[in-house]
């Protein structure tokens, strides 16, 4: 869920079936609704999370599988798209207006392969890449991640991640235990 910083409005991304976004009052009034399954501009495999950018006039999606992040207006008017991101999950706008994605790595198809997920990658509010924190190889090291899922940045520009660790990694090691 994002809350527009204009005027409270709610915009929901419905990413598990739904492949759509739908857009509410500030009471709880569905106002309209975009998006079905599909590539293409305007549609979503499995939008997983929402943002706003610091001016409330644009909203980044985090269409997961379809390894990407959409932009759009608060009309749901699609405005560019950004590729080369891995599972984009977790995504978050920060003060200085950078945009701040949780890549995660899952599955085998892509065994062997270099800079997909395991990161949080950082980008302008156009879409540059400037920062990729992470590494090919997950861990559980400092800089270093296993399934970063979530991301929130504070009003100092401190970021903080979530990880789905235990679920995509720890349970299954014998013994299954939690990752830090």
């Amino acid at each position: 869920v994002a809350v527009s910083p204009v005027d409270g409005s709610l915009y929901v991304s419905d990413g598990y079936g739904n492949a759509r976004i739908h857009k509410y009052t500030a009471q709880g009034e569905l106002l309209f609704s975009w998006g079905d399954p599909g590539i293409g501009s305007g549609q979503f495999m499995v939008p997983h999370n929402i943002a706003f950018n610091p001016a409330g006039d644009l909203l980044y999606i985090a269409d997961r599988e379809a390894l990407r992040v959409q932009v759009f207006d608060t009309t749901g008017r699609h405005v560019r798209t950004w590729h080369d991101i891995h599972r984009p999950c977790g995504l978050a706008v920060g003060p200085d207006g950078n945009v701040y994605v949780g890549e995660q790595r899952t599955g085998t198809f892509m065994e062997g392969a270099l800079d997909l997920g395991h990161a949080v990658s950082v980008f302008s509010p156009d879409g540059e890449l400037l920062a990729r924190v992470g590494a090919a190889e997950e861990g559980e090291g400092p800089g270093l991640f296993i399934a970063p899922h979530s991301v929130a940045v504070d009003s100092t520009g401190s970021v903080y991640v979530g990880e789905v660790s235990f679920t995509e990694a720890g349970r299954h090691l014998v013994p299954p235990r939690s990752l830090k």
